[in-house]
């Protein structure tokens, strides 16, 4: 990384810090972001996390939580946060697009920014980046970051149950092709903290609604379409399903993995119906770029085998369209 003397100086003595993440944060930019919230009251400075919007109850349990605060509900009060910022964290995005009307604010302040992220085509709105796209997530790069700091002795269990949450999440409890053997040591540093990863996955994977599961069951029975000719599969939600089930932020998550569980699907889709867009999230398996389809198709990107995407058009165009990516890759599909 560089720079990474000059970003030691600038933390050498108490400072005022800002950390945010992406909207509709996951576990991974939670967690990175609550894992460098923890590191930095540890050295002392006076850190606060910010989120451009709310996120899914499921993470609701995480150390740090309620210190969290959400830009939408309160802009003006954060805005005076920003202002007194003298350093800002950027964590798993690189785009300022990504962080909604709060994107501006940070661009105008004077404060250092550090990005931390592993997505692809970083916009370069920092001052120091540590960006790895084949990293497995921005929660590992964090991790390295504290060590980079010459501190990975002072991690904590509360930043090791963050950092654990983060890159558990983002490989898909370790099943991606990204997750290196460094990872594995990272995570035994992680546990030999004493942190309980049992709880970690419970809390992640074990929480969910009665009308959260019936939802889930009602799209897979419902709602998945299979397109065998091209290896592909999708689910698409309206609005009136998503009501139906009171599904909230973050109740979706996961429901696109179930796409990718039938044996012959390369490529799977979750199109749910917002109140003004259509979200995607994309899933592909071996070396089809499912990024390709959200930065060609949907406004969006990503990685090579997890990618979203937003469509302004309405449900109906959106599958045709999506259908319409997918016969495009044909070839692709079936040499995979």
């Amino acid at each position: 990384m560089q720079g990474i003397d000059e970003i030691k100086t600038l933390l050498s003595e108490p400072r005022k810090v800002l950390v945010t993440m992406h909207r509709k944060p996951d576990g991974d930019a939670l967690g990175s972001a609550l894992a460098l919230y923890f590191y930095l009251m540890a050295k002392g400075h006076d850190p606060i996390v910010v989120s451009p919007t709310d996120y899914g109850v499921y993470l609701h349990w995480m150390p740090g939580n309620p210190s969290v605060l959400i830009w939408e509900e309160n802009k003006k009060g954060i805005q005076k946060y920003i202002d007194q910022a003298e350093l800002i964290f950027c964590l798993d995005f690189n785009n300022l697009g990504r962080i909604e009307d709060m994107g501006e604010s940070i661009r105008l302040s004077p404060a250092k920014k550090i990005m931390i992220d592993h997505h692809l085509e970083p916009e370069g709105f920092e001052d120091y980046r540590l960006w790895n796209p084949e990293a497995c997530a921005t929660a590992e790069l964090v991790y390295k970051f504290i060590g980079l700091l010459g501190d990975e002795a002072i991690i904590d269990k509360n930043m090791a149950i963050c950092l654990y949450t983060g890159i558990m999440t983002d490989s898909g409890s370790f099943q991606y092709s990204n997750v290196s053997p460094q990872v594995h040591l990272i995570t035994a540093h992680l546990m030999s903290t004493g942190m309980d990863h049992t709880m970690i996955h419970r809390n992640i994977y074990d929480t969910m609604k009665e009308s959260q599961l019936r939802f889930f069951g009602h799209c897979i029975k419902e709602k998945l379409v299979i397109l065998p000719k091209f290896r592909a599969a999708y689910i698409s939600v309206n609005k009136e399903e998503l009501r139906q089930y009171n599904i909230l932020t973050g109740d979706t998550e996961g429901l696109v993995n179930y796409t990718m569980s039938l044996s012959e699907t390369v490529v799977g889709a979750l199109i749910v119906e917002r109140d003004k867009v259509v979200k995607l999230s994309l899933r592909s398996k071996g070396n089809f770029p499912v990024n390709e389809i959200a930065k060609k198709y949907f406004h969006g990107g990503g990685h090579i085998n997890a990618a979203g995407g937003t469509s302004y058009e309405n449900l109906q165009q959106t599958i045709a369209k999506f259908e319409e990516a997918v016969k495009e890759f044909e070839i692709l599909l079936l040499n995979n």
